[in-house]
């Protein structure tokens, strides 16, 4: 495993080796770059033969014009993975143009690897070589898997507290990290850290949202999780415009206008994560519903809640049939996933709460309008589709709400004697709501209102799951306080969901 320091040793190690005849010389022009990986390396998607590595060439990564202080023409970057993180045994090498056009970010679509093997990757632009990343392949489709461990987190406000829970993060032995949305926060906030949003304003541009996502990236904890662990992305609503719904956010807004400034998000969004050319976006468009296979034991359905669903208003029947929160055809493409041959365990992976949730005590009834609650009838097809095709085994995870919750799946929600389906697992946020605590003043209604709601908690941190062919153990590690650096993990409960046998039972 390469650890957060091993990252920092695996700088060293690159800068020593940067010279090796393994790597093509470098043209005169590219020699005068100074310092270009200030945002790190990342991997991620990966299948049992390839796996995508990212970077991108920033030496002024909060340069005002959004290019990070490059040169405005196409710049060489060599790359290498290896077996061993001294690059001794050198399996794949290449090289990518970083054009000015996609920001100087690189992604590279590594194939030819062996499934379910650790590698070791890096880069290099002009004389400057970048730290050292380890990122690992999927099991071959179908080859039996006798473990899986993951960790899935989202919503990591920059103001709102240091990515400590980042750190630890990258200390995990970990197959995989699952990241549910809210990569950066498109609003104007300063906090009280030092850490305020660049640039000050509210992200409308191209250039304002490469350079929001560069000054996340510049975080070392966040880079040292990404060098770790290979990852796999979806966004929720900050990553463009808050609580956005479909091809029109609101009433002030012009539609058009909103559909350009999604195609400059989206297109920021690609640019800094590592994902597939599957993944690049045509204008306001981009396909990321997707489904990711790890041997005959893990099955992940990538869901898209924001760009399909019907405006989340007040005033609406959510019991109204055709109200949609995936639309049609990523609806239609979950249900025949579900229902085909599938692996041991189905993992629905999404942004926002599946589970009914009333906030109100007593005989009336209060439902978040950005959640499942406001698509009753799909919700509940969805639901009921995991009986009546016979998923295996089908667990949803959930970002969005800052809080931890474990939340038993009903054939009836009002019914609290009724069968339980599946299992849902809520994960908190990296930081954003600040330090956080062990519960909010209201969640004892939530708790009395949602009977199978079994587990409510609301420190920051991330869900740390090992997956075998016979259980499913969900570790809830958080931190105490993210409003200063250096709080310790800890596993504040622990969870397991048996094969065959929906809900999760506390160990």
């Amino acid at each position: 495993m390469l650890t957060a320091g091993a990252v920092g040793a695996g700088v060293l190690a690159a800068s020593a080796l940067g010279t090796s005849t393994a790597w093509a010389a470098a043209p005169a022009a590219e020699r005068r770059i100074r310092d270009p990986f200030t945002l790190g390396v990342a991997s991620g998607e990966p299948h049992p033969d390839s796996v995508v590595l990212w970077t991108r060439l920033a030496p002024d990564p909060l340069a005002a014009d959004g290019l990070g202080g490059m040169p405005d023409r196409p710049v060489p970057v060599l790359w290498q993975v290896a077996e061993d993180e001294r690059f001794r045994r050198i399996v794949r090498v290449g090289v990518e143009l970083a054009r000015s056009s996609s920001g100087h970010a690189v992604h590279v679509e590594v194939g030819g690897l062996r499934p379910g093997r650790e590698y070791f990757y890096r880069f290099r632009a002009g004389l400057e070589v970048s730290p050292v990343g380890r990122t690992r392949t999927a099991p071959g489709r179908g080859q039996r898997v006798d473990r899986f461990r993951f960790a899935f987190t989202s919503c990591q406000n920059y103001p709102d507290g240091y990515y400590t829970a980042h750190a630890h993060l990258a200390e995990e032995d970990l197959d995989l990290v699952a990241f549910l949305g809210d990569y950066i926060y498109e609003g104007p906030a300063q906090g009280t850290l030092g850490r305020g949003h660049v640039p000050a304003g509210e992200t409308w541009s191209l250039a304002e949202y490469r350079i929001r996502h560069a000054q996340y990236k510049t975080d070392t904890d966040l880079q040292a999780s990404h060098a770790a662990h290979p990852w796999m992305a979806v966004f929720d609503d900050h990553e463009v415009e808050n609580n956005w719904a479909g091809d029109d956010p609101d009433p002030d807004t012009d539609p058009e206008e909103f559909l350009r400034r999604r195609a400059r998000a989206f297109q920021a969004y690609y640019e800094h994560m590592p994902l597939r050319r599957a993944q690049r976006p045509y204008g306001p468009d981009v396909q990321m519903f997707r489904r990711m296979q790890f041997g005959d034991l893990m099955d992940f359905h990538l869901l898209d809640t924001r760009q399909y669903r019907d405006d989340q208003v007040e005033d609406v029947d959510r019991t109204d049939p055709s109200r949609s929160l995936l639309g049609a055809r990523q609806r239609g493409w979950l249900l025949d996933n579900l229902a085909g041959r599938t692996a041991r365990w189905n993992v629905l992976a999404q942004q926002v709460f599946f589970s009914q949730r009333d906030f109100a005590s007593g005989s009336a009834t209060d439902f978040s309008n950005d959640a499942w609650d406001n698509y009753f009838a799909e919700r509940e097809a969805v639901r009921d589709h995991f009986t009546a095709a016979g998923t295996s085994n089908p667990v949803i995870i959930t970002g969005d709400v800052h809080a931890n919750y474990v939340n038993d799946v009903k054939a009836d929600f009002d019914d609290p004697a009724s069968a339980t389906v599946a299992t849902e697992l809520v994960g908190t946020s990296i930081t954003s709501g600040g330090d956080g605590s062990e519960q909010g003043p209201n969640d004892p209604i939530q708790l009395a209102e949602n009977p199978h709601i079994k587990f409510l908690n609301r420190n920051r941190g991330y869900v740390r799951n090992t997956v075998t062919p016979t259980e499913w153990t969900a570790e809830n590690r958080v931190v105490d306080y993210v409003s200063r650096p250096g709080a310790p993990v800890r596993t504040r409960a622990r969870w397991v969901v048996e094969n065959g046998r929906p809900g999760a039972q506390p160990a």
